[in-house]
């Protein structure tokens, strides 16, 4: 295999390891088993540290908003004159599918119920509980993780395009730490961010499986949900994927970012249109605006004096912030791959704005959907994820509306598409990651890496062990988040750097 490097070698064997480590049943070694002791680890961060997080995904949304209105946002994410590679359509599309894509289809009934019925701190009525509901699912889903996504993602694009650096994790640190980041060290960081990513988008794999799986029980009688089904799922999205995935980046993911958002808009507007239009568009008016009001305090809010609303953060928010923070080592690095040609400024603006918005609006359309049937309908749809799984909410809702089959096809479709481009996408950039940033992966590295991420998905979703390899992820967002703050300091080194060369080059053509 061309151009593989030692963290190939170091992340593939941690990957095998950590399988076989899944496998092991609970009783053949109960203290040790993989969920137990990730769930120790997970509880002691959270339980500890959960300030760090919440305080470092705050910076970097406040970081993200500096760079649009300082002196950088010109900067060009490449030589001067390079143009964007993509159109906004398509840009978005892919951005889109790879930063979220499956988790807004599976939590966007899902979440808000939950939070209705279990809200994050006392409400005086069931309306405040649902608006306090939709309000904190725009925060779960908006400007913090994007603003993660974008500090790390801007980094890449900039230091790959305009410096000519390997598209690596480690190369975004060479302003503060030189030549150390080609060895031992460099190694170290590179090794962590494939861990995040792998079982990141294992586990993202196997909740996709499960949808797909509820999906087509949901609209054929002769089929089941069970582990069967999923499994024969994995294999088929699998051989999907990988075709996908060797056709290249301007053709499969391309084209494949582009169907999914036809596909989710067309979804979206269909049960907006059917569904109650007005109570729709009203909340998501007012949630947007209780949103931004209160953006500040919902960012710094912690619970110290009451135990159960501090339960409560740990096991959404924090838990969101770490778990956004382990995908941004392959959502980022896949952003910064299709942004080349574009602004600073014009970079964050999208990256930040525009799937905030959308994803907003889908909150409030199938999360307000199901919101209304549960308060108004007597439809108990956090009994039916209780007995079911949260991946039964949007069958649910589509039930309750005409062209019900037509629409769960649709659905299905959207989520076997997200899948094939999360997972294609995952492929490229784990190529990137284990062969010194290549732009174009060899063929066989990103088939490897494919059957690692299905085999993974597979086998713990087979032994019951996805929760633990999402947690085991999510432990890894711990040290990134260190190295996050330090690309900060880093690009904020590079950027002076850069505002000096223009300056002195100005005065010389001035004089």
């Amino acid at each position: 295999m061309k151009n593989v490097t030692r963290v190939f070698y170091i992340s593939l064997a941690i990957s095998v390891l950590f399988i076989i480590w899944g496998i092991i049943p609970a009783d053949v070694w109960p203290n040790w088993n993989l969920d137990t002791v990730t769930s120790a680890i997970q509880g002691f961060l959270v339980t500890r540290f959960g300030w760090f997080y919440l305080l470092v995904t705050t910076a970097f949304l406040i970081f993200a908003i500096f760079l649009i209105v300082s002196k950088y946002g010109n900067i060009v994410l490449g030589k001067d004159g390079d143009k964007p590679e993509y159109n906004y359509l398509t840009w978005f599309g892919m951005l889109f599918s790879a930063g979220m894509g499956i988790g807004l289809v599976f939590w966007g009934a899902a979440e808000p119920i939950w939070h209705l019925t279990s809200p994050p701190y006392a409400t005086e009525s069931e309306a405040e509980a649902a608006r306090t509901a939709m309000q904190y699912s725009f925060f779960h889903w908006g400007f913090h993780p994007w603003a993660v996504y974008a500090t790390l993602a801007l980094a890449l694009a900039y230091f790959q395009f305009r410096k000519d650096e390997p598209g690596l994790i480690s190369s975004t640190l060479k302003p503060l730490y030189g030549n150390k980041m080609d060895g031992g060290y460099g190694t170290l960081i590179n090794v962590i961010a494939v861990f995040a990513t792998v079982f990141g988008v294992a586990t993202s794999l196997g909740l996709g499986a499960q949808q797909i799986g509820s999906g087509i029980e949901f609209i054929s009688a002769n089929i089941v949900n069970d582990i069967g089904t999923q499994l024969l799922i994995i294999v088929v999205v699998t051989v999907l994927y990988m075709i996908s995935a060797l056709t290249g980046l301007n053709r499969g993911i391309k084209y494949l970012s582009t169907t999914n958002i036809v596909l989710a808009i067309l979804l979206m507007f269909f049960l907006l249109f059917t569904g109650p239009t007005n109570f729709i568009m009203n909340f998501f008016t007012t949630t947007l605006g209780s949103y931004i009001s209160n953006l500040p305090e919902m960012s710094f809010r912690m619970a110290p004096f009451n135990e159960e609303n501090a339960t409560w953060l740990e096991s959404w928010t924090i838990f969101y912030w770490a778990w956004w923070i382990a995908w941004a080592p392959f959502v980022g690095m896949f952003i910064a791959r299709v942004s080349r040609g574009r602004t600073v400024r014009e970079f964050v603006i999208g990256v930040l704005l525009v799937p905030t918005i959308f994803g907003g609006l889908w909150f409030s359309v199938f999360g307000g959907s199901a919101i209304q049937l549960q308060m108004n309908e007597g439809i108990d749809i956090a009994q039916i994820m209780t007995d079911n799984g949260s991946e039964a909410a949007l069958f649910t809702v589509l039930e309750n509306f005409p062209l019900t089959v037509v629409m769960a096809t649709l659905a299905i479709l959207l989520i076997s598409t997200f899948f094939i481009t999360s997972a294609d996408s995952a492929t490229f950039v784990l190529g990137m990651q284990t062969t010194n940033g290549h732009l174009n992966p060899d063929i066989k590295v990103k088939v490897a890496w494919g059957v690692v991420q299905s085999g993974t998905a597979a086998v713990l979703l087979w032994q019951g062990g996805l929760g633990a390899l999402q947690t085991a992820s999510i432990i890894a967002a711990f040290p990134f988040a260190i190295i996050m703050i330090m690309i900060i300091f880093s690009i904020f080194k590079a950027f002076r750097e850069e505002a000096r060369h223009y300056q002195l080059k100005r005065r010389k053509r001035e004089s």
